[in-house]
């Protein structure tokens, strides 16, 4: 059986504040490690039925990229609800989200 493995490093201030986040991963085409801003992970516990998760972000990630980052992981969410289960309703909802929250961007930023 294949295996593949997702690794992230953290390094951190004197205050436990992320400074840099790098990852690796097995089947990524530039080996080593490369830097990261920001990091969303979600799992799904299935014996609690709820979901665990880890959002990190270094310190100097820019807020204007921190809202866009959130915008493409709802967006995300959008085509792997689709392709999981088929649910475009559910799928057109989450992609509405992300419409009215880039036309929210586009007012800040005028």
């Amino acid at each position: 059986m294949k295996k593949s493995s997702i690794n992230f490093t953290v390094e951190l201030d004197q205050n436990n504040v992320p400074d840099r986040i790098l990852w690796e991963a097995t089947d990524k085409p530039d080996p080593g490690l490369s830097e990261t801003k920001s990091i969303s992970v979600a799992l799904w516990d299935h014996t609690q039925k709820n979901t665990l998760r880890i959002d990190l972000w270094s310190k100097d990630m820019p807020v204007e990229d921190m809202k866009r980052f959130y915008i493409d992981c709802i967006g995300g969410l959008a085509q792997s609800a689709l392709s999981a289960t088929g649910d475009e309703y559910m799928a057109g909802e989450l992609n509405a989200v992300c419409e009215r929250l880039v036309q929210h961007l586009r007012k800040e930023n005028q």
